[in-house]
């Protein structure tokens, strides 16, 4: 019998190290995606509810501060890591939340090998990073249409007013 999945939120929140020991017994197909999740909205509730569907555990790979300041800029992100990651955890269609230091998640891809990659609409299968890996393994990639009007940059610029 495989081992329950974690489901407190603060058990969630894995280093790589025990991500990679838990994926080893975490029940399959085991789903892959990642983002910055800086304000959540409902287009990223959309992501992970159809992730989640698309297996029987969801890994959710969140950018690190330093990931997201060169990718976002200075102004980014408006939560720290600890508290995005907090937020996701608690989530009932997360699993796993592991957080990555690169500009990409790719070397985390190819650490956890997913069997399934999703991604919002922004992206196409050939732009997503790691979908190749999955590929290889004779996994799924699937991109999940985009909720129209929701972004966390338009969220800031109301908010700026």
């Amino acid at each position: 019998m495989l081992p329950p999945l974690p489901r407190r939120p603060v058990d969630k929140v894995m280093s790589w190290d025990a991500a990679v020991a838990w994926r080893a017994s975490a029940p399959a197909p085991l789903v892959f995606t990642n983002g910055v999740f800086d304000l959540l909205h409902p287009g990223h509730i959309e992501v992970l509810d159809r992730a989640r569907r698309e297996g029987a555990a969801l890994v959710v790979g969140l950018n690190s501060d330093a990931s997201v300041q060169r990718l976002k800029g200075p102004t980014r992100p408006v939560r720290n890591t600890a508290e995005r990651a907090a937020v996701l955890a608690g989530l009932e269609a997360v699993d796993a939340v592991v957080v990555f230091e690169d500009d990409t998640p790719q070397a985390l891809v190819q650490a956890l090998a997913p069997d399934v990659i999703v991604k919002g609409g922004d992206y196409s299968p050939d732009t997503i990073v790691g979908a190749e890996v999955v590929r290889a393994r004779g996994g799924r990639v699937v991109v999940v249409p985009l909720v129209p009007g929701q972004s966390t940059t338009s969220i800031i610029e109301k908010l700026r007013g």
